[in-house]
């Protein structure tokens, strides 16, 4: 049966035309999509195992400072659902314990609905997290300490606590091993006077050839390679870290002769950028001159 060319023709670019719009919509939508799935799950993490087990100690600290949990007098009617001590009017819990009253009237007038605790302590648990420790409450006040902490360990107590705090650390077994793995990465990021452990000469970032020659990876020097090594290759060696995009923590380690290492006019901010941004955020200044032209509309040819 005979193809009416012209009708393919016409088919062909319409798809095409199709798809480009649709590339060009998700485009649009990944980086807003992916940034707002990468905070939820910061946000979540903290939440998990940082603001939540805070949060219940706070609990337990409150219900223990607050609690007041009263036990009948021998010789009182068993079922008595209110009773009087010091003048204040305790009611009485399945468990045959007695809490204030005004304790219970909140619970009933705030949660309604809500099945009353059986002992004390689960009552004011109950209590004091629904009005203490509400979120509009807890998140402010955690921000707040958790910066002015950060301050104070920052300012003041970074070398003393630090010190101590590894002294620690480094006497279990197995937990050691991991934790000094990553303070090193941390302390090569995030540190300003790293002394020994990181001269200079180490915070930079290099280009290698990798995976293969012609192809070009953006790494970290971390430090010296194994010691083998340099033998094997007969000339100084050294360890470069590669981040992968977009979870920069799955790093590769690579070993690799110094002299084939090209030192590259970045900062390690603007290195990661450029590996998370998978090559997309350049600084100006690497910028070849055709790109920055083409970037700056006063110097667009017309």
């Amino acid at each position: 049966m005979p193809v009416d060319t012209h009708t393919a023709r016409r088919v062909r670019p319409k798809s095409r035309m199709l798809r480009g719009v649709l590339l060009r919509g998700l485009s649009l939508l990944l980086p807003p999509i992916l940034t707002i799935v990468i905070l939820l799950w910061v946000v979540n993490t903290v939440e998990s195992y940082v603001l939540l087990p805070v949060k219940l100690s706070a609990r337990e600290v409150l219900v223990w400072a607050m609690a007041d949990i009263r036990e009948a007098p021998p010789g009182t009617i068993s079922n008595q659902t209110t009773m009087q001590f010091e003048g204040q009017a305790y009611t009485r819990l399945s468990s045959g314990e007695y809490v204030p009253s005004m304790v219970v009237d909140w619970l009933r007038r705030n949660l309604p609905g809500e099945p009353l605790p059986a002992t004390g302590e689960a009552v004011y648990r109950e209590y004091v997290e629904a009005r203490h420790l509400q979120p509009q409450i807890v998140i402010p006040v955690f921000l707040c300490v958790f910066v002015l902490l950060l301050y104070l360990l920052g300012k003041f107590l970074a070398k003393e606590i630090g010190g101590l705090f590894d002294w620690g650390i480094l006497h279990l077994p197995i937990v050691r091993k991991v934790y000094t793995a990553v303070k090193q990465v941390t302390d090569f990021v995030f540190g300003e006077n790293l002394g020994d452990n990181f001269p200079a000469y180490y915070r930079r970032v290099v280009a290698i050839e990798y995976p293969r020659p012609g192809l070009w990876s953006i790494g970290l020097v971390m430090g010296e390679a194994v010691n083998d090594v340099s033998t094997v290759v007969k000339e100084p060696c050294v360890t470069v870290m590669l981040p992968t995009s977009p979870a920069l923590f799955t790093v590769k380690p690579v070993m690799i002769a110094q002299s084939k290492t090209h030192n590259i006019n970045m900062t390690i901010d603007q290195a990661l950028q450029f590996v998370i941004s998978c090559g997309v955020v350049l600084p100006n200044h690497q910028l070849s001159l055709n790109t920055a032209n083409t970037n700056d509309p006063s110097k667009r040819t017309q």
